[in-house]
């Protein structure tokens, strides 16, 4: 099989859970059938590898498109690089997409080659209405883009039951073109290093229990609310927040004036890092810390939680999207509800109790090293047993020879 798959992100310009899957999905369909399969990524950027089956090429940006609104560029950059792509693909059986970034490039490659059309859902633009903040009017572009590819797919890989139901209900995909195939991890890499000097040269005491965030500076990650609960957590503990990348100017400054307020009033100390660390720092984080939080307000899937639970670290996360797939309440973390504002938010109605229950049940876990520990071991093993990227990538191959064995659709809807 020729599988295409065409991203924005991927190694070394990875910002997200999109990033990361591609990565290790790649790598493992490469690997599968003893290499029968040649895998081509189309990413954004200057990438060009080659690793036996699987070949990387990076699409750099058509120069000087004008944007009557800066925060248009985004779109208009995308839309030239996926023309881009689909000029360079070369008879693919499968075109496989990641994001609205590269849905315009699957769209018109499906009718031009006869390749089956597969998305998968990282995130599904009309649950986050905060990107207009970040895109404005363009929004309303990138959520058409998606609502189309969406309309033509062939299939729909959904990474959680949460995001099927969100599929059939926000863009009327019929339940039998979509599946659901969870993301993963990699256990090789991400299991338990300790590594005392690189805390402290990252500012970290490696001999305080640490409360750890890693994730970008985003509405959806929830990271603010976080920042908020940070003066109800018990003396004693460190916060080290790994954030960067920020979506905008605003949420950045709204970062730093609510980091400066916590750092005033909390008990327990304050480490903000950021900018994106190397895997490998953020693996010595994951293994000294207490607890690992994900105060997500949307959240498809989670990879994260899943990077923290292979390293022995328990969760502390929000019950939303497909978090509650992932952690086992009571046995490998705590859930905490999301009592969801409506009308297109996904921000909790009450700010400040959700901020005072994610701190209620860090200090509930802080309390009980026995416990952590033990969530920690029964967290490393839910991962083993259930979110290798070898058994996602034969679940994915598994799916790609269905839709090749049946008949095609219409071009175009």
């Amino acid at each position: 099989m020729r599988v295409a798959l065409f991203t924005n992100e991927y190694p070394p310009h990875v910002y997200g859970g999109a990033g990361v899957h591609v990565e290790y999905l790649s790598r493992e369909l490469a690997r599968a059938d003893d290499s029968a399969h040649q895998v081509d990524v189309f990413s954004f950027g200057e990438q060009h590898e080659v690793h036996g089956n699987l070949r990387v090429h990076g699409i750099k940006t058509a120069a000087g498109l004008p944007a009557q609104d800066r925060r248009h560029a985004r779109l208009l950059d995308a839309l030239g690089r996926n023309l881009a792509m689909v000029g360079s693909v070369d008879a693919p059986d499968i075109v496989h997409c990641h994001t609205w970034y590269s849905h315009l490039a699957g769209c018109i490659a499906r009718p031009l080659t006869g390749a089956r059309l597969v998305l998968t859902t990282h995130s599904l633009e009309p649950h986050r209405p905060w990107k207009v903040e970040q895109l404005g009017t363009a929004y309303h572009a990138t959520t058409w883009l998606e609502r189309t590819a969406y309309q033509n797919a062939d299939g729909v890989v959904a990474v959680s039951a949460a995001m099927k139901e969100d599929v059939q209900t926000l863009y009327g995909v019929p339940a039998e073109r979509v599946r659901v195939i969870h993301n993963g991890i990699d256990p090789e890499e991400y299991r338990p290093r300790p590594a005392p000097a690189t805390l402290r040269r990252l500012g970290v005491d490696p001999e305080i229990p640490t409360v750890l965030f890693v994730g970008r500076i985003t509405r959806q990650k929830g990271i603010l609310h976080l920042v908020r609960a940070i003066r109800y957590l018990q003396p004693g503990v460190q916060v080290v927040l790994c954030a960067g990348a920020p979506d905008t100017e605003e949420v950045a400054h709204e970062m730093r004036v609510l980091v400066a307020e916590a750092k005033q009033e909390a008990a327990a100390g304050i480490i903000w890092i950021p900018e994106m660390l190397p895997k490998e720092e953020v693996i010595s984080l994951y293994s000294h810390a207490a607890v690992f939080v994900c105060p997500s307000v949307y959240e498809p899937f989670g990879i994260i939680n899943l990077e923290a639970m292979a390293c022995e670290t328990p969760v502390v996360a929000s019950a939303v999207g497909g978090i509650p797939e992932i952690v086992v309440p009571g046995e490998t973390g705590l859930l905490i509800p999301v009592d969801a504002a409506g009308g297109g938010s996904a921000e909790p109605r009450d700010p400040e109790a959700f901020s005072r229950a994610l701190a209620d049940a860090v200090n509930e876990l802080i309390r009980d090293p026995e416990r952590r520990a033990a969530m920690g071991r029964a967290a490393r093993a839910r991962v083993l047993a259930q979110f290798s990227w070898r058994r996602i990538a034969e679940l994915t191959l598994d799916y790609y020879r269905d839709l090749m064995g049946g008949a095609p659709r219409s071009p175009m809807v």
